[in-house]
């Protein structure tokens, strides 16, 4: 495939091959050591973003291996486990909300619930509390992954982000609390070398936009789904089908990045079919494509959270294996039980769906449904 500024990319949408890959240690995802031609990206390249910033986003190795220790203890099963009463509040909260809507009138749910839920948990655990800047950098980072952002909105929100996320550290670090970033601050301080500033700050970045989109999507396409097909959520209330069979088809099905830039290849690599990587070649991980093979899958564009196999790449695979993937799991699962209890009649008020426009985060603009409580 072809990236901004003619720069080439292999695009790998079969499913063994983007586990292999994701697996490979002669995969790479720093550009600094990895991608000769990152040094001739002009400044204002539109995908700099996702490759620029030093975080576990973007390392390999020891690197990689030294910051993900620093975010992991606060993704663990048990940690994750204690955070759900948070979250079951925040929805209730949202859905308290949705319900002043007036009767019979349309409420977009993507705006008014599935997006503002995990950017209210991600900034909990990350203790932002400015409600001015939670706002602006949820718009930052929503330009960031639509992909259609000019270079000077690119690079002048990320110099916006990067000021907004340095103003929340220096205020975590005048009033420490018991948030991630000041359990950061705690590690840097007991050792410098553990944590620079600009990793810490990126690293933060990394959290609040990986925090949030994704889950939006993932909740968006479920919701979407359980109401242009009511038998699924028929089954669900028969007990017949869970809330995980329907989470992890959906993430087969309806990823919540359609593709993922960027890996590169350490030395040449072979592949299955013939031909070769070549060291220093840029890759992009065909998410959707991949889930959907035709191959593998022949039914794969067919929505069946009751099917056998609903194994998926979407959280990545290997060392990079998403940190949070437990997290968005326990949100969609609190979130879609407690709307569809809550509104038990929920009908959808919409046509065709618009995709937002994105080659990488994959949902809609907007989710529109009208909400029936049920009587008392």
């Amino acid at each position: 495939m072809v990236l901004p500024d003619e720069v080439e990319a292999w695009l790998v949408t079969d499913p063994d091959v983007l586990r292999s890959l994701f697996a490979d240690p002669r995969v790479s995802k720093d550009p600094h050591r990895h991608w000769p031609g990152y040094r001739d990206l002009p400044a204002d390249w539109p995908l700099h973003t996702w490759v620029s910033m030093r975080n576990m986003f973007n390392s390999h190795g020891a690197e990689h291996r030294r910051l993900r220790a620093l975010i992991a203890p606060a993704f663990t099963t048990r940690r994750i486990r204690d955070l759900a009463p948070h979250v079951e509040r925040i929805t209730g909260h949202l859905l308290d909300e949705v319900a002043s809507a007036q009767p019979g009138v349309a409420v977009d749910l993507r705006e008014r619930f599935a997006n503002p839920l995990p950017v209210a948990v991600i900034s909990s655990l990350l203790g932002i509390t400015d409600r001015d800047s939670l706002d602006e950098m949820r718009r930052l980072v929503e330009l960031f992954f639509s992909t259609t952002g000019s270079p000077e909105q690119v690079v002048a929100g990320m110099e916006t982000l990067h000021r907004l996320f340095g103003e929340h550290v220096a205020s975590c670090r005048r009033n420490p609390g018991d948030d991630l970033t000041s359990d950061l601050l705690a590690m840097q301080d007991e050792d410098g070398t553990r944590l620079s500033d600009g990793e810490l700050t990126d690293t933060l970045m990394l959290m609040f936009s990986a925090g949030h989109e994704t889950t939006v999507n993932l909740l968006g396409h479920a919701i979407a789904e359980l109401l242009t097909e009511p038998r699924h959520l028929a089954a669900i209330r028969a007990g017949e089908l869970s809330w995980d069979a329907v989470i992890e088809e959906t993430l087969r099905w309806q990823p919540p990045l359609a593709n993922l830039p960027l890996r590169f290849a350490v030395e040449d690599i072979e592949l299955p079919g013939g031909g070769a990587i070549r060291a220093g070649e840029p890759i992009v991980a065909g998410l959707l494509a991949a889930n959907r093979h035709p191959a593998h899958r022949a039914d794969g564009d067919l929505f069946d959270p009751a099917r056998a196999d609903t194994a998926h790449p979407s959280f990545g695979h290997g060392a990079h294996f998403c940190v949070g993937s437990q997290l968005a799991r326990l949100e969609d699962r609190i979130a879609l039980s407690a709307l569809f209890d809550r509104f038990p009649r929920l009908t959808a008020a919409f046509g065709e769906l618009q995709q937002r426009p994105s080659f990488i985060s994959h949902g809609h603009v907007d989710l529109f449904a009208i909400t029936v409580p049920e009587a008392i």
